[in-house]
């Protein structure tokens, strides 16, 4: 044996010891003792050549041409070699491009991809989980970076990956950064250690092979790698202190794999424009032999300038080799690089030794990863599997916990902006800049209350920004997103003159809340932002921090987040202001309440394609929430069923009965905190023209549980006709003249003094002497009397004031043609008989129509969205929004059984589920629950017991009531159920774990 050969192996022996005993309290990866049978039999079938090129990992992409993927499976077949890194592509065409390759090695390939942010950096079609720079803003909640890295090694096994490069551990304490930048954890190294641990372990223990990166460190670097070699200039001890800080701890922790980086490093290596990934003193003495490190050392991608510009390919690649590595990434000349290793060891600068003992290491991640039981990747179902519910949940909650307020003025009540309070006294824009559309950020505001929308971009002409200018002086609250379409810092990331210009006008008007979603370096782009009166920082553009933003603003979910770098000397790192909660609704998807989505939509769409297609109804909205948590919103069907337009979430709907208990019932609860109304009185004492009628002792708790005997209803209308079938004297007019004043349709008009006959009517109605339980009508038109008298306004005025407009239901109004467009409304009835005519935009209820539209037993619409909101203060007793509309206990009365012992389900103005099954509540529901039902073919249902709330909408009496379907096929409560059993499935093993908070 040469002396030259026997010095180097004594060196090694040398350097395994002094490894050895610096390394002996760090975790072993456990990749390293993998089937070490099949490692064996597999390396002794394999040839020095072979056992190269297991060293090396070639490109891969998954949309190009066939003639590319022929190539490529030639040189793998010809070379054998180790792995593919695969960049851009689709999951179905790299899964079956990798399950071609495969089937041209005697080894089974290792996969890998630069997967940062999961698969959706690479790969369409796939999630796409946020920033680091976005998770190092978040505070306490590692499990949930933990959870991310588990979802993405359960997605990268299904899709036949095996090694993802990530986390990034460098420290980004450099600006100007353009390669790292928003790819790391931010510039505190101990939350850069703690949150890439967290995502590291997410991966490895749920089998997935890991590389951090870019060891030593690239977040101080003003030069990017892939286009020439950077140079840090710092001392040993400034590295020590900082950028190696968290490759120790994840070293530490049994890292499986460390990404060296192109970089050139002085106090590391003198060497002139040596890059670190070929330096010896990089790789081996500090990686491998100070810092103790056993698993997988991986180049960068060897095809960048930043080794390329001083060393060929090929030469690099063997450089590297010879300076420790194990795994070159994306090789660009395999024939010469195994042939460079090859004449190296031939001439004793390499031991075959060095290489055997590499290639088993790749072995033993190859058995560790499952490739000793290698199986193709099954199509079957794979984009679905790769996106599955429970990420959409993680990426939810990251984004969410990320947030940032970074400025919130006070009000003149000393109470903060954000979250917004009072939305009944504020006119409020949303403006979009740099969005050409209606964005997520303004549909999700719109949630909310009543907003008005603009949208600016760069080529928005001078002429709109003028008119959109003067447009803006009438609103009280400007609600503006910045949408930065590029996060780079190269492009000033995406801000444009233009933006900067708009923003600081806005800004200056001193009415402006700004969220930007972007990159935090951008705040120093952003001119005028101290004058903004509250300031979110979303740190990217996507759906969820465009909704969740909205959502933010209104106090669905609190603010927590923090900085997790300096911007300026205005935003420092760790700012961030906190901000409640004010148990508004919010708007998600149903895992995040443990509720399956497949199941619950699949029962729900079956029945109500069933309910359309038996002529049940035309169509329909459906809304559900759990725990305050919006899950269920969707449209069915068509208006009608000739028409065409299609039934949408935000349509206006007749709510028929169910004004019961969102007009009345609600007025009177106000009434009875208020101490006005006592259930105990008598019809008499709140409505002096009954004194003497045969209801004047009629108590009340008995009138609003329907057992005091009154007449389920009257036909009004029915009085006001001839027997020749004309109109008698002053009740109706085909025209508009003189006392007719009461439209009924565009061809019908009452005589505004019939209004009274209709309550001398309801007066002088029998009284049935067995108080048995009847539904009926009659008091609830007479508690818009009450309440005008004991407030002072007007029925609908006192509503909207005190209740809708301060909840932000906004639409739920009598007489909506007042406001809303018709095709916005959903026809009910062709009235044959009594209006001749079609019933849209107009109340259908004929008593309800001949009182102007206005009545306490029928005539509200609105949209489910916002009568979920008035549900929702129901569920959660009395509260929402940062406001108390009713007292606890007074929803605590009303909504309980008030006469079980006499078999009267009902509780005060609202129903509850009868005491044996009849169909009219939920079969499942709680006996807590309660709700109402619209002869139109309207429901809604709460039960606190499983604390949910449910709407459902349907013009059912379309085109005439004699169809009733809906009714006796159960729809509405049968859809009720389906929640029921999905709550009672409860959720997946990975869903449960998602939702456990530690």
């Amino acid at each position: 044996m040469p002396f030259s050969v026997r010095l180097r192996l004594l060196a090694c022996s040398l350097c395994f010891l002094l490894s050895f005993q610096t390394a002996h309290s760090q975790t072993v990866p456990s990749f390293l003792k993998a089937n070490p049978r099949w490692v064996d039999s597999v390396f002794n079938a394999l040839t020095p050549d072979q056992r190269i090129a297991q060293l090396i990992m070639v490109a891969g992409f998954s949309n190009r041409s066939k003639g590319y993927e022929d190539s490529l499976m030639t040189l793998i077949k010809n070379y054998q070699i180790g792995g593919v890194v695969f960049f851009q592509g689709g999951p179905i065409r790299q899964a079956r491009l990798v399950n071609r390759l495969q089937t041209v090695v005697k080894v089974p390939m290792l996969i890998a991809i630069d997967g940062e942010w999961g698969l959706g950096m690479r790969l369409d079609s796939t999630v796409r989980f946020p920033y680091q720079m976005t998770l190092g803003a978040i505070q306490g909640r590692d499990d949930l970076l933990y959870k991310m890295g588990a979802a993405v090694a359960r997605q990268s096994r299904r899709m036949g990956i095996h090694i993802n490069f990530a986390p990034v551990a460098d420290v980004n304490n450099n600006p100007n950064n353009p390669v790292i930048n928003f790819r790391s954890f931010g510039e505190d190294k101990e939350s850069v250690a703690r949150k890439a641990l967290a995502y590291m372990n997410g991966m490895q223990n749920n089998g997935l092979l890991t590389s951090l990166k870019h060891f030593p460190g690239h977040g101080d670097t003003g030069t990017d790698s892939h286009y020439d070699l950077p140079l840090i200039s710092k001392s040993r001890q400034q590295l020590d202190d900082l950028e190696l800080y968290p490759f120790r701890k994840l070293i530490d922790a049994g890292a499986s794999g460390v990404m060296i980086a192109h970089l050139n490093i002085p106090a590391l290596d003198s060497t002139p424009n040596l890059p670190s990934t070929l330096s010896h003193k990089v790789v081996s003495d500090l990686l491998k032999n100070e810092l103790g490190f056993g698993g997988l050392v991986f180049s960068d991608a060897m095809n960048m300038k930043g080794v390329l510009k001083y060393y060929p390919s090929g030469v690099a690649d063997l450089m590297g080799i010879e300076a420790g590595m194990d795994v070159l990434e994306y090789t660009l000349d395999i024939p010469r690089a195994i042939a460079e290793v090859k004449q190296a060891i031939a001439d004793g600068r390499l031991l075959q030794t060095d290489i055997d003992a590499r290639c088993r290491k790749v072995l033993a991640a190859k058995a560790w990863a499952g490739l000793d039981r290698y199986k193709p990747i099954n199509l079957m179902n794979l984009v679905r599997d790769l996106n599955e519910p429970e990420s959409n949940v993680i990426n939810r909650l990251l984004t969410e916990e990320a947030l940032t307020v970074l400025k919130n003025d006070k009000e003149p009540s000393g109470e903060p902006l954000i979250p917004l309070l009072n939305l009944g006294t504020k006119r409020i824009a949303t403006v979009s800049l740099d969005a050409d559309q209606e964005t997520y950020f303004q549909k999700m505001l719109a949630n909310y209350t009543a907003v008005t929308h603009f949208n600016l971009s760069a080529a928005t002409a001078d002429t709109t920004l003028e008119r959109i200018r003067n447009e803006l002086k009438s609103y009280d609250l400007l609600l503006v997103g910045v949408h930065l379409s590029n996060i780079r810092p190269a492009v000033q990331y995406g801000v444009t003159p233009k933006t900067v210009a708009v923003l600081k006008e806005l800004c200056e008007t001193g009415k402006a809340v700004v969220s930007v979603f972007g990159n935090p370096y951008a705040l120093d782009k952003l001119e005028g932002l101290d004058k903004a009166r509250g300031l979110i920082l979303a740190y990217q553009l996507t759906q969820f921090t465009e909704e969740l933003a909205a959502q933010l603003i209104f106090g669905a979910i609190p603010a927590k987040g923090k900085l997790p770098v300096t911007v300026n000397q205005t935003y420092k790192l760790n700012d961030g202001i906190s901000t409640p909660a004010l148990s508004r609704l919010k708007y998600t998807i149903p895992e995040e309440v443990g509720v399956d989505s497949y199941f619950l939509t699949a029962k729900i769409d079956s029945l109500m394609q069933v309910a359309i297609t038996e002529k049940a109804t035309p169509g329909g909205v459906v809304q559900m929430a759990k725990d305050g948590k919006v899950i269920f919103r969707k449209a069915y069907g068509t208006h009608t069923y000739e028409g065409l337009t299609p039934t949408k979430v935000d349509d206006l709907f007749d709510f028929a009965s169910v004004t019961k208990v969102t007009t009345s019932t609600l007025a009177l609860m106000r009434l009875v905190d208020e101490k006005k109304f006592n259930l105990e009185k008598t019809m008499a004492d709140y409505l002096p023209d009954f004194k003497n009628s045969n209801k004047a002792n009629l108590v009340w708790r008995d009138v609003l549980t329907h057992q005091a005997g009154l007449k389920a209803s009257i036909a009004f209308w029915v009085d006001t006709k001839n027997p020749d079938g004309t109109w008698k004297d002053k009740t109706f007019d085909e025209k508009q003249h003189g006392p007719y004043k009461v439209q009924i349709t565009d061809n019908l008009y009452m005589h505004r003094r019939y209004r009274k006959t209709i309550f001398e009517t309801i007066r002088d109605s029998p009284v049935s002497a067995k108080k048995d339980y009847v539904y009926s009508d009659l008091s609830f038109i007479l508690y818009p009397q009450i309440v005008e008298k004991m407030t002072g306004q007007k029925f609908e005025d006192y509503l909207k004031q005190n209740v809708y407009e301060p909840l932000g239901a906004t639409t739920l109004t009598f007489n909506p043609l007042r406001f809303y467009p018709l095709p916005r409304m959903v026809p009910t009835e062709y009235d044959s008989v009594f209006r001749k005519t079609l019933v849209w935009g107009r109340v259908h209820d004929e008593g309800a129509a001949m009182l102007g539209g206005v009545s306490g037993h029928a005539g509200l619409f609105g949209s489910s969205n916002d009568l979920m909101k008035l549900v929702q203060m129901y569920l959660q007793k009395g509260y929402y929004g940062g406001k108390q509309f009713i007292s606890p206990e007074t929803i605590t009365e009303f909504t309980r059984y008030q006469f079980p012992e006499k078999g009267n389900r009902r509780g005060l103005g609202f129903d509850k589920p009868t005491f044996t099954y009849s169909g009219n509540a939920p079969r499942f529901a709680s006996p807590q629950s309660f709700g109402h039902s619209g002869y139109t073919g309207t429901f809604i249902w709460i039960d606190p017991q499983y604390n949910t709330s449910y709407v459902f909408f349907s013009n059912r009496v379309y085109p005439s009531r004699t169809h009733t379907k809906l009714i006796t096929l159960n729809i509405r409560t049968n859809i009720a159920d389906a929640l029921y059993e999905a709550i009672r499935r409860g959720p997946s093993s990975n869903l449960a774990s998602i939702l456990a908070t530690p």
